[in-house]
């Protein structure tokens, strides 16, 4: 579709201005100036790296039609000039109104939380599409970001739209809103009919500066002005201030609403409602995970028993605690856990150890990333040092920084009586294949950090890296066929 300049002017408040903006017709929004085409609003969006301004002139001669700009270019093209602090705000709710406010069509739940994001909305979406929606699910992994930026979400938000309309259907989207993206105006513009919170633990504090920042960011999505209902996590300390705090309609979630839970190395089976639910997904935080999910669906009006059959039919959320097999001999149980938080991986080793026979011994490998928070490293290795017999630390994603001092770092936070537990071999490949080959068949390794991303960054250099096929690698190599 198309939209006068001069409408979308009104649309966003825009008092200055360069240039006749009359007979300007646009089609979208976009800030990447590589992918402008005829008919597009640039928008020179100021980042942490670079500034949209710059790269202006590009933009105009692959077509665009107009500028978003925080003060006047010297080009001849249309321009629409907003202060700074308002230029996300702006391209947000832009580059919805020029898809139509496509989310207006749709069925909107937005998921936040620390960790649990993923999961939940993979399994809302089973839990919806047995219920006979059209779902679309946006999230970690279907994009480089958690929340894609304004201008492809809304993209996304016009094609779940289309896809339904062509069936008589309403739509229903089910994606993960990250702390940077309420943050950076990402989701502006759009009203949520459910938001779910699933938990707030230490992370992105290099972004946030404190945990009551980060908690505030969060909490920008249960306004009345964002959302409609609320679905929170009350055992989480944040979810049960969340809860009391907000002004719109809360389900309030807790672990009581699962009774007779039975634990399993390839699953778990809890009643709720009555009903018999079995997730195909280990541990107890997989229980909080289906919970959160299982009761915004009957918000949604769905049955639990459909709700039911629905995670019982969802198919298992690469790198949560995945499990990773190889054939033949007798080898120990692998997990591959995205955990790479604190509280991510105290959750995942606590839930491992709990399923793991009496005699064997739990081993993690796990590294913390370059370029981000650096106060959770030493937490981490004091939390790998508390509660796992082998500790292996190696890289994860270093990028600028050198690898061997975030191991540092990690192996500090330790605490002196769990320091002979741990090694340090900083290929990461090497590490897992030396975990793998040391643990015994009643033993569990869980491989922790990366979970369903399939590269690593070093330095600038970005090189394929999967920890599920280098663990089934290692399983190869076990048996001589590698």
């Amino acid at each position: 579709m198309t939209t006068a300049l001069t409408t979308l002017a009104k649309h966003l408040g825009v008092v200055q201005t360069v240039g006749t903006l009359e007979n300007v017709a646009l089609t979208r929004a976009t800030a990447d100036s590589r992918r402008v085409e005829p008919g597009d609003l640039y928008c020179c969006i100021v980042g942490s790296s670079a500034d949209g301004h710059n790269f202006a002139q590009e933009a105009v001669a692959l077509g665009a039609s107009a500028l978003l700009v925080d003060h006047p270019l010297d080009l001849v093209v249309p321009q629409l000039i907003v202060d700074r602090t308002a230029m996300r705000r702006a391209m947000a709710l832009a580059a919805q109104f020029l898809q139509g406010s496509p989310a207006t069509a749709l069925t909107m739940c937005g998921v936040t939380g620390t960790n649990g994001k993923t999961t939940v909305t993979q399994m809302l979406g089973a839990i919806m599409r047995v219920a006979g929606k059209q779902v679309t699910v946006i999230g970690t992994l279907t994009g480089a970001r958690t929340t894609p930026e304004a201008p492809e979400l809304a993209e996304y938000f016009g094609d779940a739209r289309d896809e339904a309309k062509a069936i008589s259907e309403v739509g229903l989207v089910a994606m993960e809103v990250s702390s940077h993206a309420l943050a950076l105006h990402r989701v502006d513009g759009v009203v949520f009919d459910l938001a779910l919170f699933t938990n707030l633990s230490h992370d992105h504090l290099d972004f946030h500066g404190s945990m009551e920042e980060y908690f505030a960011a969060k909490a920008q999505l249960f306004t009345a002005d964002r959302a409609k209902r609320a679905v929170i996590f009350v055992d989480d300390a944040y979810g049960a201030r969340l809860a009391d705090a907000v002004e719109i309609p809360v389900v309030r979630v807790s672990m009581d609403l699962a009774e007779q839970i039975d634990l399993g190395l390839t699953g778990t089976w809890f009643t709720w409602r009555g009903v018999r639910v079995n997730v195909p997904m280990p541990g107890l935080v997989n229980v909080a995970n289906a919970l959160m999910a299982l009761e915004a669906a009957v918000a949604l009006l769905v049955k639990p028993d459909v709700c039911a059959s629905g995670i019982g039919a969802m198919t298992l959320v690469p790198g949560r605690l995945e499990r990773v097999t190889g054939s033949g001999g007798s080898q120990a149980t692998v997990f591959v856990d995205y955990a790479h938080t604190p509280a991510g991986l105290k959750t995942v080793l606590t839930d491992v150890r709990n399923l793991m026979s009496g005699s064997g011994a739990l081993h993690v490998v796990f590294g913390c990333g370059g370029d981000r928070d650096r106060d959770k490293r030493g937490l981490m290795g004091e939390i790998a040092g508390q509660l796992a017999d082998v500790v292996v630390v190696t890289s994860d994603n270093p990028r600028s920084e050198d690898p061997s001092a975030i191991a540092d770092s990690i192996v500090a936070g330790v605490n002196s009586a769990d320091q002979s537990k741990v090694a340090v071999e900083l290929d990461r490949r090497q590490a897992i294949f030396t975990a793998i080959k040391n643990a015994r068949a009643q033993d569990v390794v869980v491989i922790a950090g990366k979970g369903h991303e399939s590269a690593q960054v070093i330095g600038t250099a970005t090189t394929e890296f999967d920890d599920a096929a280098v663990a089934r690698e290692a399983f190869a190599s076990l048996r001589g066929e590698a």
